[in-house]
C-alpha cells in the first residue's frame, strides 16, 4: 500500500497527462514536460510543439546521432510553447513508425465529467 504523497505524486502526473491523436488513429499517453527546464532520458520518446502543431519528435540519441533531427530540434524549442514526453517509450521495432505517427499528431478532445 502507499503513502500518501506517493498518492499525491501519482495524482499529479496523471493530472498532466495529455492524449494525443497520431496520423494512423493511435492516442498516445504524453506526460507534459516544462519546456524551459526538461531534460532527456537515453529511452524516452519527446515531442516539442506550438499549440497543437507538432515542431518535432524524437529521443537523445537522435540528437546525437543525426544533424538534421538536432536542427530541427533547436528550432522547435525557440518556436515551442509545450514539451511531452511518451508515457510508455514503444518497442524499439516500433520506435520509428511512432516517430512517424506522432509528427502528425493533433491533441485529442476529452469528454470532460461534470
Amino acid at each position: 500500500m502507499g503513502t500518501v504523497a506517493d498518492t499525491a505524486i501519482r495524482s499529479s502526473s496523471a493530472a498532466r497527462q495529455n492524449r494525443w491523436q497520431g496520423r494512423s488513429g493511435h492516442v498516445y499517453g504524453l506526460v507534459t514536460e516544462n519546456l524551459s527546464s526538461f531534460a532527456m532520458d537515453e529511452a524516452g520518446l519527446y515531442l516539442v510543439a506550438k499549440g497543437s502543431h507538432v515542431l518535432w519528435v524524437g529521443s537523445a540519441a537522435d540528437l546525437v546521432a543525426d544533424p538534421m533531427s538536432r536542427s530541427r530540434f533547436r528550432l522547435a524549442l525557440d518556436l515551442g510553447d509545450r514539451a511531452f514526453r511518451l508515457a510508455a517509450p514503444p518497442p524499439e521495432t516500433e520506435r520509428w513508425t511512432t516517430i512517424w505517427d506522432l509528427e502528425g499528431a493533433e491533441p485529442r478532445a476529452e469528454a470532460v465529467a461534470a
